[in-house]
């Protein structure tokens, strides 16, 4: 079970490190142009702290548990990311991007085995 939540948090950090590192140095043209399309009519500020969020997420997803160092942060942060994906789900749901609300459900999934999961062991 380990190894499968240890993938599942590589994973989750990969997303969001890259949704994160695009949200912070792109403009809102080129994040929908790249299928970012839940950033439209967001101010560039929101956008950007948005991204930063992101990735300290994807650190908080790796970082406490591999340390020991609060590992009771890798849960939080899991929660944090099912959030995000409960949030974002209906915004692709509303645009008709299938494929959008796919991923959000994936990733759904993967922080609530991972919140779990890391939560009892």
């Amino acid at each position: 079970m380990n190894t499968i939540l240890w993938i599942s948090q590589a994973l989750l950090a990969a997303a969001f490190l890259y949704s994160g590192l695009c949200k912070s140095i792109y403009s809102q043209q080129q994040l929908i142009a790249k299928g970012q399309t839940g950033v439209a009519g967001l101010p560039a500020a929101l956008i950007r702290a948005i991204g930063i969020s992101e990735v300290l997420g994807a650190a908080g997803i790796l970082l406490p548990w591999c340390t020991r160092i609060l590992p009771a942060l890798t849960p939080i942060t899991a929660i944090c990311f099912a959030g995000v994906m409960l949030l974002a789900a209906p915004i692709h749901y509303r645009l008709k991007e299938p494929r959008n609300v796919a991923t959000n459900i994936f990733l759904l999934l993967l922080a609530i085995l991972v919140a779990w999961g890391r939560w009892n062991g």
